[in-house]
């Protein structure tokens, strides 16, 4: 009886496409990670809000209550004689019908200061009930960022651990194959910065082109963390995700961007691809979870993914969903 044959060792050009999927799933995560974060905030300022209300409405209420509460008292002390009573006591006809009149005013306060203490019960009802509200949706959307971040550090460890069962060789080989590619990146950098350094024969240079403005500041603090670490939610100062570099390079310029590449493609009028300029905001995939900006020359500046960290990339190495350009 003859035993079923083992499985073929993966290659390295099988892991690394492994890899880069599982990061790529992670990002997915960690983009939508972003999203939650910032709904929490905006959900944390609105309950801040309606907690404050809550309470102006209790003091509100706490008022009437301490006048219809010395109202009460009066009453039950006797300070306010029956109709009947001011008829036997009084000797002046006159000064009782102006004292009815005066009870008559006082009792249609004491109304009024029953209905306030009403409508001031059933106002702080109404805030009670929506910061209640208002805390359940925050408990849900903590919930998401914990599945979130479990998710991207589930896939992180997958693909540490594939990384990690490569023979030695295949590590050395992959090894080499990364340094390769930032040592590229890095001379791209070196090419931008030097204005010595000639291009090869019919070569266009990969340098970023001249921007002015808001769009040259972006660029260049872009430009500025090429060779720095991809770190999941990170925006700096030497490491970043995807949105993060984006986020931080558009406000060295002024300009602030949300922390996620989806809310960030809402951050200025959209631009077609034959039309980038630098500066430029260019966004993956579908639905939307990655983000690049856009340096000249066809190409882009990103936080890439753990292996590449800040590099550059083609503009259209991943699947181009769209651009916008801010400021």
């Amino acid at each position: 009886m003859s035993s079923s044959p083992a499985a073929a060792e993966p290659t390295l050009d099988e892991v690394k496409s492994r890899v880069d999927t599982l990061y790529h799933e992670a990002e997915i995560a960690s983009e939508r990670y972003n999203d939650a974060r910032l709904e929490l905030d905006e959900l944390t300022d609105d309950l801040d809000s309606l907690s404050s209300d809550q309470q102006r409405q209790d003091r509100r209420l706490e008022a009437v209550r301490e006048q219809v509460r010395d109202t009460v008292l009066q009453q039950m002390q006797g300070d306010n004689l029956s109709a009947m009573g001011q008829v036997v006591v009084s000797d002046d006809p006159q000064a009782f019908v102006s004292q009815m009149s005066t009870m008559s005013a006082f009792y249609q306060l004491q109304q009024g200061m029953f209905t306030d203490y009403a409508t001031e019960l059933k106002a702080l009802d109404l805030r009670a009930g929506a910061t209640e509200d208002r805390a359940s949706e925050v408990e849900v959307v903590e919930q998401r960022l914990k599945a979130e971040k479990d998710t991207i550090d589930a896939k992180v460890d997958e693909a540490e651990a594939l990384l990690a069962d490569l023979e030695a060789e295949e590590r050395e080989r992959l090894a080499a194959a990364q340094a390769a590619e930032a040592a590229r990146s890095q001379a791209t950098v070196s090419r931008s910065t030097t204005p010595e350094a000639e291009p090869e024969a019919e070569e266009e240079p990969a340098a970023s082109v001249p921007a002015s403005g808001g769009a040259g500041a972006a660029v260049s603090y872009a430009m500025s963390q090429v060779g720095d670490a991809y770190v999941y939610g990170a925006a700096g100062p030497d490491a970043f995700d995807c949105s993060g570099l984006t986020m931080m390079a558009w406000g060295a310029a002024g300009v602030g961007l949300p922390h996620s590449s989806g809310a960030q493609m809402s951050s200025g009028p959209s631009v077609s691809s034959s039309d980038l300029q630098p500066g430029d905001l260019v966004f993956y995939y579908s639905p939307v979870s990655h983000v690049g900006m856009y340096i000249g020359n066809g190409q882009i500046v990103h936080a890439a993914n753990p292996g590449t960290g800040v590099a550059i990339a083609p503009v259209f190495s991943m699947p181009f969903s769209g651009a916008v350009r801010p400021g």
